[in-house]
């Protein structure tokens, strides 16, 4: 599972070499029926970016950094979420793949109640808990089992003590330490010349759906341009979770880098994915966010455009998390 101490672990490289062994012993096999497009990568500045795509199926990285590295030699660290970090194979893997795992609010609260409960929360008791983490404390304690907000525990690599501090403060408290390693490794990643690969919906969908604002914040602080990019074809590649490709055709465009944020651009420096940073610019956050799935939804084909109400297609309930 995802725990603080995971960051420690979590190896970077520029010249990623299990990334470029994949390419050379297997992907180079593998796609020798798949054919990949891939346009304007004369837009891709020379200097590390942040790369904001969509996210059809498990496997649509694979095939642009399979170009990149075989037309460019250039190399990306791939935002992951926690729940890939739940098999113990898995995680070896996404350790050394140059993955940095991102820690939600979602992951964290479902995870610690499965640790405390031994089971999944149902929906009325995840909703009560994110309304406590969300809004800083609890409206109603009787939906949520006591052993959850009293026992004293590891919470996921900080000691929660209940007699000194609420839950919601618990789970702020080990946001904020979540956040600052998150941060660091996306400046190490930046350092060693990697490109950031963000799928800004936060699931995978093949319609389109609405962004969330952690790259908005995330490239607002470290003051780097966001370059969308649009696939299509990758779910018909890779229909279900087997890591074989299937004959077919993806097709990546990438779009302008996008800088000149504007009024958008907070004017004082600030902490990203803090309560405080949240609290004060999330509107203009979800605005940086809405221009570039924008731009995204003009990079793609038709099937992956946004949908009606722009909601995601994929996985719901808690199982997003874990």
């Amino acid at each position: 599972m995802l725990h603080l101490d995971l960051y420690d672990r979590v190896w970077l490289s520029g010249k990623p070499p299990v990334q470029r062994l994949i390419a050379e012993g297997f992907l180079r096999f593998d796609y020798r029926n798949v054919e990949i497009v891939l346009e304007g990568r004369e837009r891709l500045p020379e200097h590390p970016v942040v790369l904001a795509m969509n996210h059809t199926d498990n496997f649509n990285y694979w095939p642009l950094q399979y170009e990149l590295h075989r037309l460019m030699r250039r190399y990306t660290a791939t935002w992951v979420k926690g729940k890939n970090y739940e098999s113990p194979l898995v995680r070896r893997f996404m350790l050394v793949t140059n993955n940095i795992p991102v820690a939600s609010r979602g992951y964290v609260v479902t995870r610690d109640f499965l640790n405390v409960m031994g089971r999944r929360p149902t929906a009325d008791e995840y909703r009560a808990l994110r309304d406590a983490v969300d809004e800083g404390g609890l409206t109603d304690a009787r939906a949520i089992p006591r052993p959850v907000l009293e026992q004293e525990r590891d919470m996921l690599g900080r000691r929660f003590w209940p007699h000194r501090e609420s839950y919601a403060e618990a789970v702020d408290a080990l946001m904020n330490l979540f956040h600052a390693r998150f941060v660091e490794k996306n400046r190490e990643a930046m350092r060693l010349g990697l490109d950031i690969l963000v799928f800004p919906q936060g699931t995978r969908s093949v319609r389109l759906s609405r962004g969330h604002i952690g790259i908005a914040q995330l490239a607002l602080h470290l003051d780097v341009p966001i370059v969308p990019v649009g696939c299509s074809g990758s779910d018909l590649v890779y229909p279900s979770r087997s890591a074989l490709a299937r004959p077919g055709r993806i097709v990546y465009r990438i779009g302008e880098p996008m800088r000149d944020w504007g009024a958008l651009r907070p004017t004082e420096p600030f902490a990203p994915f803090t309560r405080a940073a949240e609290s004060a610019h999330r509107a203009r956050f979800q605005a940086v966010v809405d221009r570039v799935m924008d731009a995204i939804d003009g990079l793609v084909d038709e099937p992956y455009r946004y949908s009606e109400d722009r909601v995601s297609d994929g996985t719901e309930g808690t199982r997003r998390f874990v």
